[in-house]
């Protein structure tokens, strides 16, 4: 069964929840806010924070945090190419959800091993 994508998150008492989460799912985009509120990035900074990534990934990733006004893209028009990732104000007010989820994990993940 296909899942069902709202265009609007005031539909009922779960879909403000729902928002949230499509807004930073995936694999990447936590792990992307959660290095931005270090500072500013360029893209391969950011590549080298995760070896796991491919560059087609992140770059996906980055659109679409992008796309929805978490993070700003500035483009240095300069050779070769500077490109830098920085938190929107949008972006960092995710920073307790995702400190929240980082304790949460440091929590519970290191002892259930």
């Amino acid at each position: 069964m296909p899942r069902i994508r709202h265009n609007s998150f005031d539909c009922n008492a779960g879909c403000p929840v729902e928002g949230t989460l499509n807004l930073i799912d995936g694999k990447w985009k936590g792990v992307i806010l959660y290095h931005l509120f270090e500072k500013t990035l360029r893209f391969n900074e950011l590549r080298r924070r995760f070896p796991d990534i491919t560059q087609r990934m992140l770059t996906k990733q980055l659109r679409e945090l992008e796309k929805h006004a978490l993070v700003i893209r500035t483009v240095y028009p300069v050779v070769p190419p500077k490109v830098e990732y920085s938190l929107s104000k949008r972006g960092r007010s995710l920073e307790p959800v995702i400190m929240a989820l980082k304790i949460w994990g440091d929590k519970y993940l290191n002892s259930s091993q």
